[in-house]
């Protein structure tokens, strides 16, 4: 039971964290919002190197928005996930991830030997 494994304020402290988290990181996606901008040919003002380079960092800053997306989607499942009896356990084989890695990463749901198998 969950209730075996922490407090509730361990419980507290992770939603804490997992909200802040969200919200360091829709706050970089508005930041960054520009950066995925298509890139205009404007022969004029950039030379094809240049363009190059701008569209280079335009799929980067793409990339790096999936990424974004992807850790805040996870931090919302973890957050409807710690109150059930289940968070806290690994995923795969059922057994206790262990306080040390949720408290580094209250989002992570492998144990570190199901984590070493992938």
């Amino acid at each position: 039971m969950i209730t075996d494994m922490f407090t509730s304020k361990q419980l507290a402290a992770f939603r804490v964290r997992l909200k802040a988290r969200i919200h360091r990181l829709e706050k970089e996606q508005d930041i960054s919002s520009d950066q995925r901008n298509a890139v205009t040919l404007d022969q004029q003002s950039v030379g094809r190197l240049s363009r190059m380079d701008a569209m280079q960092q335009q799929a980067m800053a793409l990339a790096t928005h999936r990424r974004r997306q992807s850790e805040i989607a996870k931090a919302h499942a973890t957050l409807k996930h710690l109150s059930s009896d289940e968070f806290g356990y690994c995923l795969e084989c059922g057994d206790p991830v262990g306080h040390a890695r949720l408290d580094h990463d209250p989002a992570l749901v492998l144990c570190i030997s199901c984590a070493r198998q992938r």
